[in-house]
């Protein structure tokens, strides 16, 4: 029997299932990779970035994720070239999906017990996502902003129900605003830490890093 439609899981009908002790035989999800490109560019290589949002409340199962993720890294591969462009996949499946396998062939009906005993199998995983919530983000530079919104705008079709593709004010993966990163990196209380950028209050102990 293969994989059943997306349309069969993609509402939140339930309580959320995860594997556990109790629920044991519970597949691996078909993505394990999550971030892809340069995922250790430091923050100030890439200012650009644009997120794809879901305007639903709906499962989005592993395997989609994963369908999504290799569409948009390559076209970004293909446009943008190498190592200048991160992806993010921001959300995770955790969801066990269940199905209760019935027989199609001749003669079922006699084999079958039909809805008797109809608590199903651990068949796949799913990520439950509420209406505005990100599930890919990918940051670059500016000049390469509209190849960006393109790899999001293809990587809408492997995903079940309505996502928008917006660009955001921010810089790169931080929560500042370009502006507000730009002079918080000038004036010492923004500095670099890896991917995100870190904040340095001006209480606590005296420091290189507060004594602005």
């Amino acid at each position: 029997m293969g994989r059943r439609p997306a349309r069969c899981c993609r509402f939140q009908k339930n309580k959320p299932y995860i594997k556990s002790r109790f629920c044991r035989g519970v597949p691996d999800a078909k993505i394990r990779i999550f971030d892809c490109g340069a995922k250790k560019a430091r923050v100030d290589v890439f200012p650009f970035v644009a997120h794809l949002v879901s305007d639903e409340k709906e499962q989005i199962t592993s395997s989609a994720l994963e369908a999504s993720r290799v569409a948009c890294n390559k076209y970004l591969l293909k446009t943008c070239g190498k190592d200048t462009y991160h992806i993010r996949t921001r959300c995770h499946p955790f969801h066990v999906i269940r199905q209760n396998k019935m027989l199609s062939c001749a003669g079922a009906d006699r084999l079958s017990s039909g809805m008797r005993g109809s608590y199903g199998k651990p068949m796949e995983m799913a990520a439950r996502i509420s209406i505005g919530q990100i599930i890919v983000s990918v940051r670059a530079k500016d000049k390469d902003a509209p190849h960006v919104i393109e790899a999001l705008r293809r990587a809408k079709f492997k995903f079940p129900g309505r996502q928008k593709v917006m660009r955001s004010n921010k810089w790169g993966f931080t929560k500042w605003e370009r502006t507000d990163y730009v002079r918080g990196r000038k004036e010492g209380w923004l500095t670099d830490d890896g991917v995100m950028a870190k904040y340095h209050r001006q209480h606590g102990r005296l420091s290189e890093n507060n004594c602005v």
